[in-house]
């Protein structure tokens, strides 16, 4: 049905009446009696008054009756206008499920599954409220856990406390029992050192007569030694004063052998000399004969340097090629490096615009990257989206082609080959799955196509270039923009252009035209020929804005080749003068070698007889200063004997001194021998007296020690008492009681082993730290709450249970109809497409069962033999396959359809014949049946020869500035003239 007709048809159950644009009425039949529904439209002010069967009434209330007759204006399965035909494969599963439901479904289906998504929502919400409750009671149980060890440790520390506090106050009194038995044992000592030193005293006397005695027999005797010792002293000093006159004789002696002997040696390396330098004189002579046999040099040198002076011209003349390639590679270095500074920045901009590509629509830019490592699997020609290869000329075009081409196909792959295409939707799309767009470019190129008009014959409207002029584009891009958006044929203008404006629509060869800052889409009836027309702004680009050259690319490409081939050129060149160079300075080399050899050859005869001269003035000199060994042996003898005959004498009076010396020392023994044995009685006495008076002093000063103990002992003795009664808390005259004598019982009973135990408990209770009665307090508190949480957690938990267990319940009153209604439509959508020698399926989707708002139907279709099932999406299938899709499951609906009617407006337009013809058919004999509802099916044109049937009400609706009206149509006279002019031809 298309709304604009003033008249249309009155079918069996509906009457349907409308006035152009003001008034309507539809009539519902009902058996109890008809539903009128009246509608005055005020376009002045845009207000609508409504009618119910002759009441006036809101638009609430026709609506809720409308609801009640079940009739959905807005679902696409009860009614699908021209312009919603897209949007049908657009939808969603899951809406596609609910539109089913509410169009073919019992009235409670859709109920149930809007209770049953809300009870999952609830389930979630008490999911979490369990969970939440559960961790919180872990976390406590956790805290808990941990406190009780606190709390054991606490306790612990308490225990060792107690037995610190036991220790402490029985280390007094073992410290005060332990000085007690200490005082008993220095009143012990004591007595028995004063009874040993009485002993002492009396033993001393007769052993201090005896050392007196020895003393006086000592005296006159060590006065003899002292004498004796002095004489051998003097002895000594004599022997020695002699030793050394001896030694220094012999080696004064030594002193003239050695001169001797250096004679000798001076005398031996002066007949040396002599013979090697006559040698060297013999040598010379014998060389200097040879040298004189050799022709002249000079010549020679001569030719040498002339050939060194070429060398270095030669070698000049390759530094200056060396010092020019090197310039010039220089240059080429810079040139290459501004080069790819601005390719660099042309690649900046492509990366800009990836980014913006990634930032809109991030499974496209993956499928770009996935494409680029994968070029290898196609065949043809493959262009990345159009927004990365379009080009704009310049900025302010941007818009226009931006605004021109929807962004589905901006962000669009264009491919030369449809099995490229085919192949790369199958890995991308169906395999990643990511949605994108791709487009098989035209088999003939359009990108030439010329214009309708020329631009000069348009520039009186302002018009300065077409779309196509102000954009670059691969050919394959520009062929399908010329093909499907007539890029070729869409014209942009001025101000002048706007200002033209009425008149510039009127020309019948304008479809879509740009004004500076709007966008003018002009059509025209093929009723009518009336022009109507749209415009809509021109908003800024937010792509294409970013533009690069890509010829200016390519040349900065080829322009960079060509500098690094021209510096591996001059490379090989350096290469190939370096080695000029060397060989050069090789021959250099050996001219030099060859010129320092003939100088030398040159000067040497010369040399030879200055040597010679030389030599012969020394050996002339070294013959003249001859050493006389014989004088100079005779006068050493002489030296020698007169030294000899001193030490004869020296040695005389030595004898006699070490003589004196034996005597002496003869006699001095003697006399020790006497003294020693008195010296040693003498010592034996003494140290038996020494020892007696030591022990005496030693007594004496043990017994005044023990004295001062004592007294001590006894004093300390009263204070430890006091002071362990005053730690147990005791009266000065009472004794221990018996629970601490007991208590006391199982500790050590040793100072020593009361302070390890001591410092053994307290180390133990240090390491207790941060406890306090607060740990305690704070366990009982949250063992309580844990108890508590433990009690709404199974409240909880039995709630969620019973809400799970009404779940399952609706779920069956839901699911298991809707299985059985899918499974309906899914044996008539089939039967349908293999009716078509196609194949089709729907089925319910779900990707968890427990989700019931992600539950859906999914329509599979498959219109070639070599292809897959696909899912039915806006973007897979063609238009006229996403038509005859869409019709066949709104027929498969048909007979489960539980509103009064439907309405189809326009879906075979899309259509080749063939499938037309067949979906026509099938729509024929599906409606047809008296099972299923009525069906409006509403079209601008039909095929010749389909088949009809009797059940049909066929309407034909004429439209146009000529059409008669309706009261001067007459159609007797309509069918008299077909049937003469049938009868004529």
């Amino acid at each position: 049905m298309e709304l604009a007709s003033p008249a249309l048809f009155v079918p069996s159950a509906w009457v349907w009446l409308e006035r152009p644009l003001s008034w309507a009425e539809v009539t519902r039949y009902k058996s109890g009696g008809n539903v009128v529904i009246n509608r005055e439209i005020h376009v002045e002010n845009n207000q609508s008054l409504w009618m119910l069967n002759g009441r006036h009434c809101n638009q609430k209330t026709v609506e809720e009756e409308v609801k009640a007759l079940r009739i959905q204006v807005s679902n696409l399965c009860q009614f699908l206008p021209q312009e919603k035909v897209g949007e049908f494969a657009k939808m969603s599963k899951i809406e596609l499920l609910e539109a089913t439901e509410k169009s073919v479904g019992p009235p409670e289906m859709y109920e149930y599954h809007c209770e049953l998504k809300n009870f999952r929502n609830k389930e979630r919400e008490l999911e979490n409220v369990v969970k939440e409750k559960a961790s919180f009671l872990e976390k406590a149980k956790q805290r808990n856990e941990r406190n009780k060890h606190d709390v054991n440790r606490y306790y612990e520390k308490k225990r060792h406390l107690d037995v610190i506090e036991l220790l402490e106050k029985k280390k007094p009194w073992v410290e005060y029992e332990t000085t007690r038995k200490e005082l008993e044992g220095v009143k012990k000592e004591r007595d028995e050192a004063k009874r040993q030193l009485s002993a002492l005293k009396q033993a001393q006397t007769p052993m201090l007569r005896k050392i007196q005695e020895i003393d006086n027999q000592l005296k006159p005797t060590e006065a003899q030694i002292k004498a004796k010792t002095a004489a051998i002293k003097e002895a000594s000093l004599k022997c020695k004063q002699k030793q050394d006159q001896l030694d220094r004789k012999n080696k004064e002696i030594d002193d003239i052998k050695q001169k001797l002997r250096l004679k000798q040696m001076e005398e031996e390396d002066h007949q040396k000399r002599i013979n090697n330098t006559r040698r060297t004189i013999e040598d010379l002579k014998t060389e200097l004969a040879k040298v004189g046999d050799q022709p002249d040099v000079t010549p020679r040198i001569n030719a040498v340097n002339v050939e060194l002076r070429h060398i270095q011209e030669e070698r000049a003349k390759i530094e200056g090629e060396k010092a020019d390639l090197r310039r010039e590679k220089d240059n080429l270095a810079a040139e290459c490096i501004m080069l790819e500074r601005r390719l660099s920045d042309m690649n900046n901009l492509m990366n800009a615009k990836e980014e913006k590509l990634r930032g809109r629509h991030r499974d496209t830019h993956t499928a770009l990257r996935w494409l680029r490592q994968n070029r290898q699997m196609f065949n043809g020609n493959i262009h990345e989206p159009m927004m990365l290869v379009i080009n704009v000329r310049e900025h302010q075009f941007a818009k226009y082609v931006e605004n021109h081409i929807p962004f589905h196909d901006l962000r669009a792959f264009v491919f030369q080959r449809k099995d490229d295409m085919e192949r790369f939707m199958t890995e991308v799309r169906d395999r990643m799955n990511l949605k994108v767009n791709s487009i098989a470019a035209p088999e003939e190129s359009c990108s030439r196509r010329p214009p309708s008009r020329t631009i000069e014959s348009m520039r009186r409207f302002g018009f300065y270039t077409y779309l196509r002029e102000t954009f670059d584009a691969p050919d394959e891009v520009m062929s399908y923009l010329c093909h499907q958006y007539k890029v070729h044929d869409v014209p942009v203008g001025s101000d002048q252009t706007k200002a033209m404006i009425r008149t510039v629509i009127e020309e019948p060869y304008l479809k879509v035209l740009y004004t500076k800052d709007e966008r003018y889409t002009v059509k025209r009836s093929f009723y009518s020929n009336k022009i109507s027309t749209s415009n809509s702004a021109v908003h800024a680009s937010q792509y294409l804005t970013i533009t690069v050259d890509a010829e200016e690319k390519r040349q900065l490409e080829q322009q960079i080749t060509t500098c690094h081939s021209k510096q591996r050129d001059i490379d090989e060149r350096m290469k190939t003068l370096q080695k000029e160079a060397a060989a050069l300075d090789r021959k250099d080399n050996e001219l030099l070698a060859e010129k320092k050899r003939l100088s030398e050859l040159k000067g040497k005869k010369r040399q030879l007889e200055q040597k010679i001269s030389t030599k012969q003035d020394s050996l002339r000199q070294m013959e003249q200063s001859v050493i006389d060994l014989k004088t100079i042996e005779e006068e050493t003898k002489e030296k020698i004997a007169t030294v000899n005959s001193q030490k004869v004498s020296i040695v005389a009076a030595f004898m006699a001194q070490m003589k004196m010396r034996a005597k002496l020392t003869m006699e001095k023994v003697y006399l020790a021998l006497e003294t020693v044995g008195l010296t040693a009685e003498k010592t034996k006495l003494e140290n038996d007296c020494r020892e007696g008076a030591s022990e005496l002093k030693i007594t004496d000063q043990k017994c005044s020690r023990l004295e001062q103990r004592k007294v001590q002992l006894t004093e300390l003795c009263k204070g430890l008492l006091k002071r362990a009664k005053s730690i147990c808390r005791m009266q000065p005259d009472e004794s221990l009681p018996e629970d601490l004598r007991n208590a006391f019982s199982k500790l050590p009973d040793t100072l020593d082993e009361i302070d390890a135990m001591l410092n053994e408990e307290r180390s133990r209770a240090e390491c207790f730290t941060g406890l306090s009665e607060s740990v305690v307090d704070e366990y009982n508190r949250r063992e309580q709450e844990i108890k508590h949480l433990e009690k709404e957690l199974e409240d909880k938990s039995n709630a969620l249970n019973a809400y799970r267990q009404n779940i399952s319940e609706a779920k069956e009153r839901w699911l298991n109809p809707l299985k059985q209604l899918v499974e309906q439509i899914n044996d008539k959508f089939s039967d349908f497409f293999r009716s078509m020698q196609c194949a089709g399926e729907v089925d319910l989707h779900s990707e968890n069962e427990e989700e019931y708002d992600k539950y859906g139907i999914r329509i599979r279709v498959k219109f070639h033999s070599s292809t897959q099932l696909h899912e039915l999406t806006a973007h897979h299938q063609s238009g006229g396959e996403r038509s005859v899709s869409t019709m066949l499951y709104l027929m498969a609906l048909q007979e489960l359809n539980r509103c009064p009617f439907r309405v189809v407006d326009e879906i075979n337009q899309g259509m080749d014949p063939v499938n037309e013809r067949r979906v026509f058919d099938i729509v024929v004999r599906t409606a047809c049946k008296e099972t299923t509802s009525q069906y409006f099916f509403i079209t601008p044109k039909l095929l010749q020869n389909l088949q009809y049937a009797e059940e049909m009400t066929i309407l034909c609706v004429h439209n146009g500035p000529y059409m008669l009206p309706p009261n001067q149509w007459d159609e007797k006279a309509f069918i008299r003239r077909c049937l003469q002019r049938k009868a004529r031809a």
